[in-house]
C-alpha cells in the first residue's frame, strides 16, 4: 500500500514516501507528488525516501521527473535520508550527481 505525506517547513516541501517505488506505484506517486509540488511551489523539495523498502528503476525515473518539474518551477530537489540500498541504486546509476542526497535538511555536502 502507498503512503504519502507533505509537510512544509518555511519555503521547503518535505515529501515522505513510503513503502515500495517500482513500476506499480510510479505513477500514483508522481501524480500525487506533482500535484503537491504545483500547489505549494516550494524553494526546495526533498525526497524523503527514509521509509522505502524497496526501490527499482521506476524510482530514478520518479526522481528525475521531479528534478525536471522543480527546475521548470525554479525550486531546488534533494534526496533526504534514503536507505542504504535506495542510496546505493542513486550512486550506481550517479543521479547523485544532478540531485543531492542528504542526510539532513540543513546538510551543506551531499552523501558519497
Amino acid at each position: 500500500m502507498l503512503e504519502l505525506k507533505t509537510k512544509i517547513e518555511g519555503k521547503t516541501m518535505i515529501i515522505t514516501v513510503y513503502g515500495e517505488i517500482d513500476h506499480h506505484t510510479a505513477r500514483e506517486i508522481r501524480t500525487k507528488v506533482d500535484a503537491a509540488i504545483t500547489s505549494a511551489r516550494p524553494e526546495l523539495i526533498a525526497l524523503d525516501l527514509s521509509e522505502i523498502s524497496f526501490m527499482d528503476s521506476s524510482g530514478l525515473g520518479l526522481i528525475m521527473g521531479r528534478y525536471a518539474l522543480a527546475s521548470e518551477l525554479g525550486a531546488d530537489i534533494c534526496v533526504l535520508k534514503p536507505t542504504d540500498a535506495v542510496a546505493r541504486i542513486i550512486l550506481m546509476a550517479g543521479l547523485d550527481k544532478i540531485v543531492p542526497i542528504k542526510r539532513c535538511l540543513d546538510e551543506k555536502t551531499t552523501v558519497k
